[in-house]
């Protein structure tokens, strides 16, 4: 029962805290959607409550998120330019917001979910940081002391307008704003820096009364139902393919958080569910009036440092934002535009792949392509063709490549364990008194995007008792950026659990590769690589037998 009381009370903090997080996201995503600041409050709210109920990951934070709100602002600019106004526009923006959701509902039915493990790595990064660009240029205008175009074409071409009569005020705020956001961390990080943000910088606008757009008019009260969806079912027609676009990028959003969440809470997923979960979140949100989102990866993490475990915190953030807007609606309708501006600038900054991009000149020039590829597709084309290029690239490289090799064992990838392990380790000398301790997996084939989310759980197999593990990659010939990121992760999981990693037969492409990103020596020690099965058998048993000293 204490154990219950406990998680309730991690729960009540988690999502407490993720709900404060969320807070000026869901405003400044719903200003950039083109549906208004209280329709991104109205789908954090729906999300927030409903994805956490029926969804498959305990501790997801769910809402409008950065990926869902660029396809979700283009799509709202397309149909109202085909329907006028956005109050005319309204039942077939959201009847498609609300197909979206029973699209994911049926991927998560037909078990699609499972899926998404299959994406490289080059893809994904690629995707996020054309994304993470996408949002910076949209908030160029505003930060100006302009409305943004819609098309990022147009962004570009018109920029040097504003530019040449710069409206200072916007500016100064938003540069406030996002150094509140970097510094305050440097302070506290018990209280989240942009919410911090938000405040002082509006409370500073209006104390001076500085000249500068605002939110205006957040409706007070409950959000209201939609029934009136139906007037736009002769719409399905120019509304069906957005709504794959969404559904297809919030089950790709949503999986990658659930993954960044299993990795922290070392906990599974159902991703099936969670796909679900989604759906019936964008379905709720579509009826009250709400843009549609997905996991968000910020708030979930949030949510887990500060206690949150179980799906009650997910509902208790979506309940919290329900109160402040049931209470705080008036005041949140003078948050200043650029103050808005600043947080979604720091918001795009941080989706930007940092890594992926800084290891761009180190991976192989077919990951570089795919990401560059897909990077520039999502900025000028459209997200979901972006994906389905790089999908394609990668595969045919990769049959490419795996053609080139000639070695037998690199049409497959297994982990051997148990009696082939046992013969392992009477090959390599272990004695019987360090045999509890010491696990050898063999790896058999490349390790590329295919198989790298198997791979990952190479780490959760790992019994407690033991203390070291080799890995055996004699018949590895080829990985890939995925792979390289993967045992990357695997080898820092099993640091933190206390376990020692050993790395036998490194092949010269995989090796090459860990030495261009630093892999090696920064991760993998130079003296924990062995080419030598007896040599490796020794270095295992002079350090178990130093920790068994110690012991």
């Amino acid at each position: 029962m204490e154990l219950n009381k406990k998680a309730l009370k991690g729960d009540i903090f988690g999502g407490i805290t993720a709900g404060i997080v969320a807070l000026p996201l869901a405003l400044a995503f719903g200003v950039q959607s083109g549906m208004g600041a209280a329709a991104g409050l109205y789908g954090a709210i729906g999300l927030g409550i409903f994805a956490a109920i029926f969804g498959g990951t305990n501790s997801q934070i769910s809402g409008p998120t950065g990926p869902m709100t660029v396809v979700t602002a283009s799509m709202v600019a397309l149909i109202i330019a085909e329907k006028g106004s956005l109050e005319t526009a309204l039942p077939t923006i959201l009847l498609c917001f609300i197909l979206a959701g029973g699209f994911m509902i049926l991927m998560g039915l037909f078990k699609i979910g499972q899926y998404i493990k299959y994406i490289p790595y080059p893809v994904v990064s690629g995707f996020m940081t054309g994304i993470g660009v996408i949002i910076i240029l949209l908030q160029l205008f505003p930060m100006l002391g302009y409305t943004s175009p819609k098309s990022i074409i147009e962004i570009i071409s018109n920029l040097g307008n504003p530019l040449s009569n710069i409206h200072w005020p916007s500016v100064a705020l938003t540069a406030l704003t996002m150094l509140i956001v970097y510094l305050f961390p440097k302070i506290t990080k018990v209280i989240p820096s942009t919410l911090v943000a938000l405040v002082l910088v509006s409370v500073l606008s209006l104390v001076f009364s500085i000249d500068v757009a605002i939110i205006r008019d957040i409706p007070s009260g409950l959000p209201k139902l939609h029934y009136d969806i139906y007037l736009a079912i002769d719409d399905i027609k120019i509304i069906w393919m957005p709504a794959i676009t969404l559904a297809a990028l919030g089950a790709i959003d949503s999986l990658l958080t659930s993954v960044v969440a299993d990795n922290v809470t070392r906990t599974s997923h159902d991703s099936n569910k969670e796909l679900i979960g989604q759906g019936i979140g964008n379905v709720v949100a579509g009826f009250i009036g709400g843009i549609p989102g997905a996991g968000a990866t910020m708030r979930t993490l949030v949510n887990i440092n500060s206690g949150g475990t179980t799906k009650i915190s997910g509902a208790i953030h979506g309940v919290f934002l329900l109160l402040v807007l049931l209470g705080l609606s008036s005041l949140a309708s003078l948050i200043p535009i650029p103050v808005l501006a600043g947080i979604l600038l720091t918001v795009g900054i941080s989706i930007v792949d940092r890594r992926g991009l800084s290891h761009i000149g180190k991976i192989t020039k077919t990951d570089a392509i795919v990401l560059i590829t897909v990077l520039i597709l999502t900025v000028f084309v459209d997200l979901l063709q972006a994906v389905a290029a790089g999908m394609i690239i990668s595969s045919v490289i990769f049959i490419k490549q795996m053609g080139d090799i000639t070695q037998k064992d690199s049409t497959s990838t297994t982990i051997q364990t148990s009696q082939e392990a046992e013969k392992l380790h009477d090959r390599y000398h272990i004695a019987l008194g360090i045999r509890p301790y010491v696990s050898i997996k063999r790896i058999n084939g490349p390790l590329f995007f295919g198989n790298s989310e198997y791979f990952m759980q190479l780490s959760k197999k790992v019994s407690e008792d033991i203390k070291l593990l080799i890995i055996d990659l004699k018949h590895v010939p080829y990985i890939d950026q995925s792979g390289l990121y993967s045992l990357e992760s695997i080898i820092l999981n099993l640091e933190q659990k206390g376990v020692q990693v050993y790395l036998l037969n490194l092949q010269k492409q995989p090796e090459a590769m860990m030495r261009n990103i630093l892999l090696i020596p920064n991760v993998v020690e130079i003296n924990t690589i062995f080419d030598d099965e007896l040599l490796c058998a020794e270095a295992a048993k002079t350090y178990i037998g130093q920790l068994i000293k110690q012991i």
